[in-house]
């Protein structure tokens, strides 16, 4: 099915779907989607169809398949895995009479569905009349819990519309796995096709309960799905369960006078575990599903509100000036803590548990996008994120010794924490991902400092990660300290020597290892670490390779980059991006040409290496040869932007970061959210246009506002602190909600924050010639009303 593009009412604290697109549906399934870290439910209709990717997924749960070559080689990985599509819970077929209520048959009267961003949930509304004649408005809520991990329930409801008589009706409750996905699609990133994935082991079904266990051939994962129900019926009903291998079904058939009402509440419960018994996951399940039951559907309710009321408080992003924008960095947000929240020591994946894409792996993203959001809004989510983190360190360090190195050596895709990439330059090679995950850690410990999670996890990831430099580099007399044969964030540019991204990320955690071991002494003896490793890292840090061209007087992406030739973007077709489905990858190695922001990305994240001239220089260089064939590019291309003087173009790549799904800027989005670019959507607010940076762990801010907007007001939680900063044109405001006065900088002036508004003056905005783009690469432009969007073309 072809991909739309859907258009939404705007809504400050919604997102809503009127009427029934089927060229969108698929985006709609993802855009939908409900979960809380461990549980993903696609937003697929209760009765199961229309349907594009039906999914329901657990967090961390997979099935193993070879990874075929067509030659071998040393170290190559030989096993992917990829999410499995487990027992489907959201199924509610109903039955008006004698036919079976499927939006692409009978006549849609009225449809709409609402995505609450305060409530937490998925309501529902159709009024539809079936071919018989027969009219009904069902409405549903689906919820998952937030607060209970392993929970999720819907409320499903049926009204009698017409005046024709009593209506007989039946409604099929099931949970159902090995279910067949509808969506077939060429995108190189949807998920590798399981055929029946699931195993039975066995099912029980009781009164309105049914539990449902199965197992994984290959990976040898066990999972358990079970339901429970309440009913709120007329007088005339009958009811049954059945559970046999991948079916259970709850049956409940009832007359309902005109204008009455039925109503089903449905409880579900998911488990999985890779030792746990199938009868302990059925107890675990059942009891879960006790308490669910027990506390009832409106407490339930007023669970995940509390707990989004609490969430908002100290995460909102308010924008004064763009309503669109304001709905599309929220609805961002909210998926953002739904991919993190309750995962609790399993990965974020690209996707989160919206959709099949990338195999549901998770890679760099998660430390570089997401966890910034969540260390200052949501840190216990960044810290679960970073202890699975640990918890895959062993696989790490037996990876490093596998390729000759020391240390530890994380995956660039994986699930469990095996490498599962078979393409060495854009996996494997691309090393930076270790220093992505030390400078998470610092992040996190900087802003909470938590020295449990220092003591127990993140020393010892810090200095695992520092001695993988260490050994990976080597100090040479001409350029002091290098780190050659890697690929950076510019996959165009692959096994490069000194990638100044990647160099720069290793000199500041080969700094902060040797900081890990000083605060850590006893973690360094455990881990066998003497005094003259360190004294090697901080060496190899001070010499750290940083490559320049005095001639075009900018920084080299990598050695000799400046000196490639150039790529004639002026004779490359429209329809010729994303380029590397178009041209062979060795003409994109040696050109200069940039997929994705890398060496830009380095302005941003050690934006304590630069001056603000060579951030200009750089800057306007770079943007001159991105095409940001990456979905990952448009955020940090606007952190940059913003800081170089660019407001306007910044402004524009905030709204490419923001509404990337809500618009399906890129063909895409049915196979899940780019929740790395969703969380964008924050980041460019924050450290864009609110200048928030964290070298050092010193807070500074240096906001400045585009054009378009009047006001622009953010939270940030600092160690245990909730500071509030309002911009508007002409001043930012800095508030402390709770704890303690707080010094920052407010661009580059030291001051303290309290309980009270302090107001500053903000600076004149740099004046900076214009810069460009390729041509057929230039941003949707935001700032000029009435111009038409251009397609993006990206290919993730």
């Amino acid at each position: 099915m072809t991909e739309g593009r859907p258009t939404f009412p705007i809504e400050p604290w919604s997102l809503t779907e009127i009427g029934l697109d089927h060229s969108t549906l698929g985006v709609h399934e993802s855009v939908f989607a409900l979960a809380n870290g461990h549980i993903g439910m696609r937003g697929s209709f209760d009765e199961g169809e229309p349907v594009v990717v039906p999914g329901t997924y657990l967090n961390g749960f997979y099935e193993e398949r070879p990874l075929p070559y067509a030659e071998r080689g040393y170290g190559y990985p030989e096993q992917g895995q990829t999410v499995v599509n487990v027992t489907d819970g959201k199924l509610i077929r109903l039955l008006v009479k004698d036919s079976p209520l499927d939006l692409n048959y009978g006549e849609i009267l009225d449809h709409r569905r609402t995505l609450d961003l305060r409530a937490g949930v998925l309501r529902r509304s159709t009024e539809w009349r079936s071919p018989g004649g027969r009219c009904v408005r069902v409405t549903s809520t689906r919820l998952v819990s937030l607060a209970r991990r392993s929970i999720a329930a819907i409320e499903y409801q049926v009204e009698v519309l017409d005046d024709l008589g009593d209506l007989y009706v039946a409604l099929q409750s099931d949970l159902l796995a090995n279910e067949t996905s509808h969506g077939d699609s060429d995108d190189p990133r949807a998920a590798a096709a399981l055929d029946n994935p699931l195993q039975s082991e066995f099912s029980v079904g009781r009164g309105r309960r049914a539990v449902l266990v199965h197992r994984t051939a290959r990976s040898r994962l066990r999972m358990a799905a079970g339901m429970d129900h309440d009913v709120d019926v007329p007088d005339t009903s009958t009811e049954d369960i059945l559970a046999n291998g991948d079916l259970a079904r709850y049956t409940l058939a009832a007359r309902i006078p005109p204008g009455g009402s039925l109503k089903l509440v449905k409880y579900l419960a998911y488990g999985w575990s890779s030792r746990r018994s199938g009868a302990a996951l059925r107890d675990q399940v059942e009891a879960a599903l006790a308490t669910a039951k027990l506390a009832g559907f409106e407490r339930l309710l007023r669970e995940q509100r509390e707990l989004l009321d609490q969430h908002w408080d100290e995460a909102d992003v308010e924008i004064e000036g763009d309503d669109e924008l304001q709905q599309a960095v929220r609805v961002g947000m909210f998926h953002v803590l739904q991919a993190g929240l309750r995962a609790e020591r399993q990965p974020i994946p690209a996707k989160g548990l919206t959709g099949p894409g990338y195999d549901g792996h998770t890679f760099w993203d998660t430390e570089t996008y997401v966890l910034p959001v969540l260390t200052y809004t949501a840190p216990e989510a960044a810290r679960d994120a970073l202890r699975w983190r640990h918890s895959i360190l062993e696989l790490a360090r037996e990876r490093a010794r596998v390729l000759g190195l020391r240390g530890a050596v994380f995956p660039w895709r994986t699930i469990r924490g095996e490498e599962t990439s078979g393409y060495w330059p854009a996996g494997t090679a691309a090393f930076h991902i270790n220093a992505d995950i030390a400078d998470a850690v610092v992040r996190y410990y900087n802003a909470t400092m938590d020295e449990d999670f220092d003591r127990d996890f993140g020393a010892e990831l810090l200095i695992e990660t520092a001695r993988l430099w260490a050994s990976l580099g080597h100090f040479d007399d001409e350029h002091g300290f290098r780190i050659d044969g890697v690929t950076g964030p510019d996959e165009y540019t692959a096994v490069v020597d000194n990638n100044v991204f990647t160099n720069l990320m290793a000199q500041r955690n080969l700094r902060e290892g040797a900081r890990a071991v000083a605060r850590q002494p006893d973690v360094a003896r455990r881990l066998g670490l003497a005094d003259e490793e360190v004294e090697v890292w901080l060496r190899a840090a001070a010499l750290m390779a940083v490559p320049y061209d005095t001639q075009h007087g900018v920084h080299m992406q990598s050695d000799g980059f400046t000196h490639h030739e150039e790529w004639d973007f002026a004779r490359t077709p429209a329809d010729h991006y994303p380029l590397l489905l178009h041209y062979p990858y060795f003409e994109l190695y040696r050109k200069q040409v940039v997929k994705q922001a890398d060496l830009v990305m380095a302005l941003h994240l050690r934006g304590d290496a630069f001056t603000l001239e060579e951030k200009i220089a750089n800057f306007a260089y770079y943007e001159a040869r991105t095409t940001r064939d990456s979905s990952l590019s448009a955020s940090e291309q606007g952190v940059v932007a913003a800081e170089t003087g660019h407001l306007d173009l910044a402004y524009d790549y905030w709204a490419e970061a923001a509404l990337t799904d809500l618009q399906n800027l890129h063909h895409n989005s049915g196979h899940g959210l780019h929740i790395a670019s969703l969380a964008g959507g924050w980041t460019v607010a924050v450290a864009g246009f609110g200048g928030l940076r964290d070298h050092e762990g010193e807070l500074t801010f240096a906001p400045r506002l585009p054009s378009r907007l009047t006001k622009l007001r953010f939270r940030v939680v600092f160690r245990g602190r909730k500071l509030v900063v309002s911009v508007t044109p002409t001043q930012a405001t800095y508030r402390l909600d709770t704890g303690e006065p707080l010094e920052i900088r407010h661009h580059g002036r030291l001051v303290l924050v309290d309980h009270a508004d302090l107001v500053l003056d903000i600076p004149p905005a740099l004046q900076v010639d214009p810069v460009s783009q390729p041509k057929g690469c230039e941003p949707r432009r935001r700032t000029r009303p009435g111009t038409p969007p251009l397609e993006h073309r990206t290919l993730d």
